[in-house]
């Protein structure tokens, strides 16, 4: 088992240096935890222009924390190396030219080893600079340090994607992990539905707490009664989507989606593999027979419609999605339940099951600002307004996100055809 960082806070609102520097050292020491079951070769692959190689994400968001805290606020830092702010800037056009993102594999040098320099490097230079916070920074510091570590989560989300994008390409089927945490026995019920009052709603983030730019503000949106379903899809469920021809009714499909399945031949969820009369699922553990009971995972926003449209139901806004989170438990299968795989639900509290953790779930709205939408001022700005184009919002965290990255508010995006993210659905319908 990986030994991960414990559960983080939020960065009060007057910051204690000894507290903040504890938090950035847990977060930076989980980031290298994952990467430690990897062979130096498995650090260097890039499988697609999405996946970024295991070591470009180590140097990157060293390169953040070097970029927006290092050389502004602590005098006299000098980079490592001055090439490596060309390198590892991922998509700062205000900041400079990052590299090509679809080119990050041609980078064999810098090798492994000096990735790890660079982290100790700027390791270093952040525990001087969280010791003897300036008095009339620290506010800004803090929130800086805060946007940085919940970015480093964001990555090791995408380092767990990434690496087992790469293994799934080698026909060896290699095993990232041999002793992840099996999954729970018990099959899910048959899934009920949960009825919720529409009317005018408030959405988005209120305060108390770090959340992104594109969490807020908070704001009113109108809901008509709705119903969610008690629990996201299963495997089993979808399976009978496959036998019902589900992948040749072009009735079901969006016209985007359509055209995408019949050009790359997409008959399955990515991962999964025909054996005989099975289905087996490549995971972070190698190849194992698929879980009938668990959700159904790495599909893109095109499945994920074509499968409520054949269910007789739709995929549920973000705003039905918040409104029927609002008062559950943030509780799930996260990070640090360490299956790194979702798995069948086992909660027994009332209202939806496993609305956090296991699979983000596509929702039908696009990833747009909310009114009154304001980027972070600067280069910072460009984290999130920038993508807000062509890109489909999902909600509720993974198994491979960590649980104290994750807010009720959150938004995901990525673009409707992605699906090497943890994703699957859940279904709704009106009353």
């Amino acid at each position: 088992m990986i030994n991960l960082a414990g559960p983080a806070r939020a960065h009060p609102a007057a910051p204690q240096p000894g507290g903040l520097l504890d938090r950035y050292r847990q977060v930076r020491a989980t980031s290298e935890a994952l990467c430690a079951p990897l062979q130096v070769e498995d650090y260097v692959i890039q499988s697609m222009p999405a996946v970024s190689p295991p070591k470009w994400h180590l140097a990157h968001v060293s390169w953040f924390f070097e970029t927006f805290l290092l050389l502004p606020y602590l005098p006299g830092y000098r980079r490592l190396n001055d090439a490596y702010d060309y390198l590892f800037n991922s998509y700062y056009q205000t900041h400079g030219t990052p590299f090509p993102r679809a080119l990050r594999g041609v980078l064999s040098r810098p090798g492994v080893d000096e990735i790890y320099r660079y982290r100790r490097h700027v390791d270093q230079a952040m525990g001087e600079l969280l010791i003897a916070l300036p008095p009339a920074q620290a506010g800004e510091i803090a929130r800086r340090v805060e946007l940085g570590l919940q970015h480093e989560q964001q990555h090791q989300e995408l380092l767990l994607m990434d690496i087992k994008h790469i293994l799934a390409q080698n026909p060896l089927h290699p095993v990232y992990r041999d002793d992840l945490q099996p999954p729970p026995s018990t099959p899910p019920q048959r899934p009920r539905w949960h009825e919720h009052a529409g009317g005018v709603q408030h959405i988005g983030h209120a305060g108390g707490g770090f959340a992104f730019d594109c969490e807020t503000p908070r704001h009113r949106q109108f809901v008509e009664d709705f119903q969610l379903a008690e629990r996201p899809v299963s495997n089993a469920e979808y399976l009978s989507f496959i036998a019902d021809g589900g992948y040749a009714r072009p009735e079901l499909w969006l016209s985007d989606g359509w055209d995408l399945i019949q050009q790359a031949g997409w008959h399955a969820p990515l991962y999964w593999l025909r054996a005989e009369d099975a289905w087996l699922e490549m995971t972070l553990g190698g190849l194992r027979p698929l879980d009938p009971h668990a959700p159904v995972c790495h599909v893109s926003y095109y499945e994920a419609d074509a499968y409520a449209r054949w269910a007789g139901a739709r995929l549920p806004s973000e705003a039905e999605w918040e409104v029927a989170a609002a008062d559950q438990p943030l509780t799930g299968n996260f990070l640090e339940s360490d299956h790194l795989q979702p798995v069948a639900a086992s909660s027994s509290h009332d209202g939806p099951q496993q609305l956090f953790g296991d699979v983000w779930e596509w929702t039908a709205s696009a990833y747009l600002p909310y009114p009154g939408f304001r980027p972070l001022p600067g280069s910072l700005g460009e984290y999130n307004g920038k993508f807000m184009s062509g890109q489909m919002v999902l909600r509720g965290g993974c198994c491979a996100t960590p649980q104290s990255h994750l807010r009720i508010t959150y938004r995901n995006f990525f673009q409707p055809a992605m699906r090497w993210q943890f994703a699957g659905l859940r279904l709704a319908r009106g009353l």
